[in-house]
């Protein structure tokens, strides 16, 4: 995405590269499917992934009756703080009645898509079209190898993934009792924000879907709360931005509501003021001498500009103004309400700004 500074990886210090459960899915689907005809399972299984790389994974879990088979990957993420790192993900194959071809369904732990919006219908496993097609892809190579018909029903299952779902954004999105089977290329970057960026046009996509015409984006979760009790609006129409401001609304270009409210803190929203749409405190600093410059043109004495220039922090700006009754919060949101307007383009969707303190209130708001 152009709208976004691309993250690295710290000089020195290469971070290791980890699987999707989309590919843990096929790999395990393959071994299993694999057993299902020979009674053996495939132990380390290899698979390709749709970039052409060829991993190799080895199982975790093992189990065959008369007519099915299941085998187990655990999912290694590599350096990336994912929640899934470490779940075991479980394909079961079984054989089922000629013309029925290959089903997917979801076993505990994996979630069932109950709103619309999302890439996969209402009522179907949770489990991404690429997932899929790679499943597909190996079901369809093993049974013509062993002169099979294509009549085979996929159970992927994730021990505790109701639990691990919680963390994630399935339950806003409307994914029931566990984690999506996810990955468009099998491999995880570690600390990429593609994942992210992800899960806010699906957001707003489930938004659009059901009808909602205004969604937040808040960039934490004080912010989220603080939007909530001022807005009453659906669950639905808050996204989790956090620092992706520039990846919201360069999906919301193509993919308008009529409005979209950003809810962040006081630095977050300076940041946004200057022109910056990554937040990220690695990607993007406060300018304390531009805070100071606008404390200026608000009426502040000399004294308050120099404590300005000089501060730590963005909040302690905030504060100072604050203190002073000077409206620094005020104005900020306003810059940042046009910054982000101009980020729309010609899309037809308007931008309101709320600033939001540390405790939660609403001390400025831009419409």
């Amino acid at each position: 995405m152009d709208d976004i500074a691309p993250q690295t990886e710290p000089v020195g210090q290469p971070l290791k590269r980890g699987w999707t459960t989309g590919a843990c899915a096929t790999a395990a689907t393959r071994s299993a499917l694999t057993a299902l005809f020979t009674g053996e399972f495939a132990d380390p299984v290899t698979i390709r992934l749709p970039g052409g790389q060829e991993p190799a994974f080895g199982l975790a879990h093992e189990a065959i009756g008369e007519t099915w088979a299941e085998a187990g990957i655990v999912k290694d993420a590599g350096d990336d703080p994912d929640v899934t790192h470490g779940a075991t993900i479980v394909a079961r194959v079984a054989r089922t009645a000629a013309g029925d071809g290959i089903s997917f369904h979801a076993g505990h732990g994996v979630g069932t898509v109950t709103k619309p919006g999302l890439p996969i219908g209402v009522g179907e496993p949770a489990i991404n079209p690429v997932p899929r097609r790679m499943m597909c892809e190996q079901v369809a190579q093993i049974c013509k190898q062993f002169g099979v018909p294509l009549d085979i029903a996929i159970t992927i299952s994730v021990p505790n993934g109701e639990n691990i779902a919680i963390k994630t954004w399935n339950p806003r999105l409307g994914i029931v009792g566990g984690i999506s089977i996810l990955g468009t290329t099998g491999i995880v970057i570690p600390y990429s924000c593609s994942a992210w960026i992800h899960s806010i046009h699906s957001g707003i996509d489930v938004a659009r879907a059901i009808g909602l015409d205004h969604v937040v984006g808040a960039t934490g979760d004080t912010s989220e709360r603080a939007a909530r009790a001022h807005l009453g609006l659906a669950n639905e129409a808050f996204i989790d931005m956090g620092d992706f401001v520039g990846g919201m609304l360069k999906y919301l270009r193509k993919n308008p509501v009529d409005r979209v409210t950003i809810a962040g803190g006081f630095a977050k929203i300076s940041k946004l003021a200057q022109g910056a749409l990554d937040l990220h405190s690695a990607r993007s600093t406060v300018d304390l001498d531009r805070l100071a410059d606008m404390l200026a043109t608000i009426g502040a004495n000399d004294k308050l500009i120099a404590a300005a220039r000089n501060a730590n922090t963005a909040n302690q700006v905030h504060e100072l103004a604050r203190s002073a009754g000077l409206p620094l919060a005020q104005m900020i949101a306003e810059i940042a309400r046009q910054t982000a307007q101009s980020a729309l383009r010609d899309a037809n969707c308007k931008v309101d700004i709320l600033v939001v303190d540390r405790s939660g209130n609403i001390v400025a708001e831009a419409r």
